[in-house]
């Protein structure tokens, strides 16, 4: 781009910056990306006239952070391939985890001295929530490289500089653990550069892919010399190596609680005993149903099936005005004594766990739904527009907290067998048996939640439920939906119990609820 398109570029920037700022309809848009940028940072409440990003990490510690970090064997080929970059043209070259805090940079004294000033520095996070538009945080927002050009950053501060950064994804995990860039002053960085940044963040996950293959050959020939080669051998990330010829777990076994939230300990040593420990025994319900028991074996890890006469059931108890409530078992076994039951199975069989609304919404919802919800369509089933991924993403952390791995990620889903009450509910009315239908239905579908979704599916139950009574139900049936929330006070219901002989208990109740 030349210095005229820049300076006409500038121009339009400017004006949309300070209508950002204040609040107006922007005149004009930068480009979909920058812009796509700035709402984000803008709905984060970003401050424009904020002159830093902020320090997360402490100095004293940052070596330790560093020696553990996966791409720290890897400094010397991204210095190889952009440092002389920096180093001759003015620019700094930085390196940072997966969640934008600088690690690694490189660059001569004088723009190390400019990037102390607005903390592109050891320990500082750069990303988009933190100060908005910025290669880094960009490049990690949208998980490709990223140019970013002077007026395009959202903070003021950094109209001076201009940066390309790209993401580096870990093909052993499948997440994104760090990202290169390259700033400098607006004027000297030319938007070129993402290309030859983009290239050396492709190298550095060649070279991870490389590693992560001898790792897994490595343990491939330590679990074939296993008589019998028990278990199905995975990683310590969790894939699948050997051990599993159908493909029944696909291509990875989720060993943390959830795969969608970062989690630092992805970044762990591979024999870090704390971690190791720690899954040692783990129990988890696998995609098929059955049960897991995962083993540390040689720096990866043995899922042996655990042998159960019946697939652990997921049982929801939600209609009606009592708490909300689940278990998760082998209902075989929910009546006899904790003691009495297999050990196997002690963990799986408790009845009855009370529920915070919230998470019983979320599992409504994923039972409603049961090809699966990503966080994104979670959060709007339970807030609207005002719903926030993140917000969802910490509420299924803490619920698998309670439940193990029976809620399944990717999209979020139950991977167990589902018993629940207002499930049965719809079976009763697809196959019109009013009998059942009036002993199954014990009120409205968490009549607390406000959730659009869970409103909606409480309605259309409550509706669906009534009208098929009314139709085919007897005075019985009637009676028993008579004592439900809604039923108590429903005119029509009443009107019909009301016409039963004057002997019969039921017509003086309804009678008496009909008086104004």
């Amino acid at each position: 781009m030349s210095y005229a398109h820049l300076d006409a570029y500038s121009r339009l920037l400017r004006g949309a910056h300070e209508a950002a700022a204040t609040g107006r309809v922007w005149p004009e848009s930068p480009r979909s990306l920058i812009e796509a940028s700035w709402r984000r940072s803008l709905a984060a409440g970003i401050d424009l006239e904020g002159t830093s990003a902020p320090l997360v990490y402490d100095p004293a510690y940052i070596e330790d952070i560093r020696r553990e970090h996966p791409l720290k064997p890897l400094l010397p080929i991204l210095a190889e391939t952009l440092s002389g970059l920096a180093s001759e043209t003015g620019h700094v070259m930085i390196v940072t985890d997966g969640h934008g805090r600088v690690l690694w940079r490189e660059g001569g004294n004088v723009i190390l001295r400019r990037a102390d000033q607005i903390g592109l520095a050891d320990g500082h996070q750069w990303a988009e929530g933190n100060v908005g538009t910025n290669g880094i945080g960009t490049a990690l927002a949208t998980g490709r490289p990223v140019h970013v050009y002077s007026e395009e950053h959202l903070m003021r501060v950094l109209h001076v500089w201009s940066c390309s950064a790209a993401p580096i994804t870990d093909p052993d995990s499948g997440r994104v653990i760090g990202c290169v860039d390259v700033s400098g002053t607006a004027r000297s960085l030319h938007p070129a550069t993402v290309a030859l940044v983009g290239a050396a963040a492709k190298l550095a996950e060649t070279q991870l892919a490389v590693r992560m293959h001898e790792r897994d050959e490595r343990l491939r020939r330590r679990y074939e010399s296993l008589r019998g080669r028990p278990g199905i051998l995975l990683s310590p990330t969790g894939r699948v190596i050997s051990g599993d010829p159908s493909g029944r777990l696909g291509a990875r076994v989720p060993l943390w609680d959830d795969p969608d939230v970062p989690d630092d300990r992805l970044q762990l040593p591979a024999a870090d005993p704390a971690e190791r420990l720690r899954l040692s025994g783990q129990r988890m319900i696998l995609r098929d149903g059955t049960v897991g028991l995962l083993e540390p074996f040689s720096g990866g890890y043995l899922l042996r099936t655990v042998p159960t006469a019946t697939p652990a059931a997921l049982t929801l108890s939600f209609l009606g005005e009592g708490p909300p409530s689940v278990s998760l078992g082998d209902r075989s076994l929910a009546d006899r004594p904790l003691a009495d039951r297999p050990l196997a199975d002690r963990s799986l069989g408790d009845r009855d766990r009370p529920l915070s609304l919230r998470h019983a919404e979320i599992l409504a919802l994923l039972a409603l739904h049961q090809h699966g919800l990503t966080a994104e369509q979670l959060s709007f089933h339970l807030y609207g527009d005002a719903g926030n991924p993140v917000t969802i993403r910490a509420e299924i952390h803490r619920l698998r907290a309670q439940l193990g791995n029976a809620i399944a990620a990717k999209p979020y889903r139950l991977a167990c067998p589902i018993e629940a009450d207002f499930l049965a509910v719809r079976r009763h009315l697809t196959a019109a048996d009013p009998a059942a239908l009036a002993r199954a239905y014990t009120g409205p579908l968490l009549p607390r939640s406000e959730s659009p979704e869970i409103r909606r599916a409480r309605d259309e139950l409550e509706a669906q439920v009534r009208a098929c009574l009314l139709r085919h139900g007897s005075p019985e049936h009637l009676w028993a939906y008579a004592q439900t929330t809604n039923g108590r006070d429903d005119y029509e219901v009443l009107e019909r119990l009301a016409a039963l002989p004057a002997t019969d208990s039921r017509s003086a109740a309804a009678r008496a609820r009909l008086l104004p």
